[in-house]
């Protein structure tokens, strides 16, 4: 649970491990045991006291992400006993949801293949990797993709992801090791921002005619530094802004937005859920580039419930490579 709100990067002392009486499904419920936790950057916000996209979470409250489950107990004879699920639920080791639960999908995994991979490339991660990059960033076979924290959950997806495509790809990361697994995974170049003395420069090197797409995950000086970098008519899908989730009562401001007019730049944040009638589209897509060797899931796994706050902490403290997941 939410023992205090951070202050900045994550600390233990901000979580607590609570123990609750066992619950219990009503009607049109269903008792989920947690099989793997997911820790995402997108749960900071909802840490601090401040209208986001959900609701905050309350202090003593039991912290909210995907999770992959087995239904245990239901009510509901459309989610039997036995059935795997992903959900955006409590960090809690048993849940109760029902049928309107949001993020809500069934999961078949396919022999052979991990159920871990269905919450990272084969799951959330995959559909927001594809849905911001081909539904906002519209990339086609010949485009200049540049990804931020490439060597991310979602970004190392982008990166295999429009490699497949045709496209030639530009990775952002933030050291050489993190470097070299994004020209692993397929980057034509990869830049250690850190160590780089001119970004813009080596950005614009590997970019001589523009930027056509930019899937950005950091937002803040990256993004009003890649503006200019833009080619004419070029996409922008906005999926995080990390840069400033530690530290969201300073937030950076932009100051090269007329560049999206002088480029004609269309820029756009997105949701994966506010896209669900391209979702199994989307999966299908993933499970081929998959069982083709063309993607290939980059995970930092976990064992046991009570490390989803040590895994959260080093992922906000950008220790972390891949998707980080918690298995239970």
């Amino acid at each position: 649970m939410l023992a205090r709100r951070p202050s900045g990067v994550p600390v233990a002392d901000d979580f607590a491990l609570a123990e609750a009486p066992m619950p219990v499904p009503g009607p049109g419920q269903f008792l989920v045991r947690m099989k793997v936790g997911s820790v995402d950057p997108a749960i900071r916000g909802f840490l601090d006291d401040r209208p986001s996209y959900l609701p905050p979470v309350a202090i003593g409250a039991p912290i909210a992400g995907m999770s992959l489950g087995e239904v245990v107990e239901s009510h509901d004879p459309d989610w039997p006993v036995g059935t795997l699920l992903r959900a955006f639920a409590t960090w809690s080791d048993h849940y109760v949801i029902d049928a309107q639960a949001l993020g809500l999908e069934r999961v078949d995994p396919a022999p052979g293949v991990p159920i871990d991979h269905y919450m990272g490339a084969l799951g959330p991660v995959g559909l927001t990797a594809w849905v911001g990059l081909f539904l906002i960033g519209g990339a086609r076979a010949g485009d200049t993709v540049l990804v931020s924290a490439a060597a991310g959950a979602t970004g190392s997806t982008v990166v295999q992801l429009a490699k497949a495509a045709g496209c030639k790809v530009i990775g952002l990361a933030g050291s050489a090791d993190k470097a070299v697994t994004v020209r692993e995974l397929g980057a034509d170049v990869a830049i250690d921002y850190r160590s780089t003395t001119d970004l813009g420069a080596a950005i614009a090197a590997a970019a001589p005619d523009g930027i056509n797409v930019y899937f950005d995950n950091v937002g803040g000086d990256l993004l009003d530094l890649v503006l200019p970098l833009m080619a004419q008519r070029g996409r922008i899908a906005l999926c995080g802004m990390i840069a400033q989730y530690n530290d969201a009562d300073r937030p950076h401001g932009v100051e090269r937005l007329w560049q999206l007019v002088v480029k004609r730049v269309r820029i756009e944040g997105f949701l994966t859920y506010d896209h669900m009638a391209e979702l199994p589209r989307a999966q299908a897509e993933l499970d081929r580039l998959f069982a083709s060797g063309q993607l290939r899931p980059l995970e930092n796994m976990r064992d046991g419930f009570e490390r989803l706050p040590e895994a959260f902490i080093e992922l906000m403290a950008g220790r972390t490579i891949g998707k980080t997941l918690v298995r239970t």
